[in-house]
């Protein structure tokens, strides 16, 4: 029989083999331990970045409407009780203008609303603006509800103002008045016209009339639907515009209008051109949004005294023409509306 060797494997003792698996479980689980933990920390991280960069909702929302929110008011008038309506707030508002403008026309738009007190051109006596002290006591009297005209709505007017030409102490007395404006919480509602040579022909021909006094007598700044009549006399005049100084007169008046923008820019306020209510009446829907009063209908019975193309109102039309040809104010020899 032939001798075989037989090679046994070694026998490896239990213990090393466990302590073996041991040590390679630990190590799994570390680095797991380890990833986790990373991950956790790239997470929060993230979410701090998050919440220290986004604004505040509330605050955002707040942000954008407080400009378009009107500042309420309850007052308490002196000459009447304003009964169950004393609980109706009412809104403070003003239109800064200048003369023939429209401000005439849109101020009996906004009085066609059953809640709009707009109080004509409170200003346009001198011993209301002659130092700031009389104008602050006038403004107070208006906003108080104790300033009665036939505009006046009186116990439940939800909004009350009035219209104040750019020549009647208002740039004389701005920051004043921009201070009290802030600090009453009065709206500012500007109206201006686009085209100033427009603007310049009715002032002349107003200034005829105020003299001339066309209708029977007696001067007419503006004229009713029932009296288009007057309208076509009233434009009948045509002035004659000094074309010499026509470029330096349109700037001037234009800047006057730039400034009162600047100066009253910190104000709650709306920019509106007569043009525009002309032509696209759903501006009168942005006032009264403005206002934050009930939306309605608006009407007025003025019409318009210069119906037509400028050419036909001015006198000296062909040295006019020549003179803004090729300028800046070219666009003013076209009819816009």
């Amino acid at each position: 029989m032939q001798d075989t060797l037989l090679i046994k494997p070694s026998k490896k003792s239990p213990l090393f083999l466990r302590t073996i698996v041991l040590l390679f479980a630990m190590v799994c689980g570390i680095y797991i331990c380890t990833v986790c933990i990373k991950q956790i920390s790239t997470t929060v991280t993230k979410m701090n970045i998050q919440v220290i960069q986004s604004p505040s909702p509330d605050a955002n929302i707040i942000t954008q409407l407080e400009p378009r929110i009107p500042t309420l008011h309850y007052p308490k008038p002196e000459t009447f009780n304003r009964g169950e309506c004393s609980k109706n707030p009412v809104r403070f508002f003003v239109i800064l203008s200048m003369q023939r403008s429209g401000s005439g026309w849109f101020e009996t738009l906004l009085n066609s609303h059953v809640n709009v007190s707009s109080n004509g051109e409170i200003f346009s006596l001198l011993e209301r603006r002659k130092n700031i002290s009389n104008i602050v006591q006038t403004l107070e009297k208006v906003y108080n509800l104790d300033w009665f005209t036939s505009a006046s709505k009186n116990e439940c007017s939800a909004a009350v103002g009035f219209k104040w030409m750019l020549n009647q102490g208002l740039v004389e007395h701005h920051k004043e008045i921009v201070e009290y404006f802030n600090h009453r919480g009065v709206s500012v509602i500007f109206l201006f016209r686009r085209n100033l040579l427009r603007r310049m022909v009715s002032v002349l021909a107003n200034s005829y009339d105020r003299y001339a006094k066309l209708l029977n007598g007696t001067h007419k700044s503006h004229v009713h639907s029932q009296q288009e009549v007057s309208a076509t006399a009233l434009s009948s005049y045509k002035p004659i515009i000094n074309s010499a100084s026509l470029i330096s007169d349109l700037k001037e008046i234009g800047s006057a209008a730039v400034k009162a923008l600047e100066y009253f820019n910190s104000t709650r306020h709306l920019v509106l051109y007569y043009e525009d209510l002309i032509t696209n009446r759903t501006k009168l829907k942005d006032v009264q949004e403005f206002l934050g009063i009930p939306q309605m209908e608006l009407t007025s019975r003025q019409v318009k005294i210069h119906k037509g193309p400028l050419s036909d109102f001015v006198k000296n039309w062909d040295d006019v023409n020549r003179t803004l040809t090729g300028t800046e104010y070219e666009s003013f020899l076209r009819a816009d509306y």
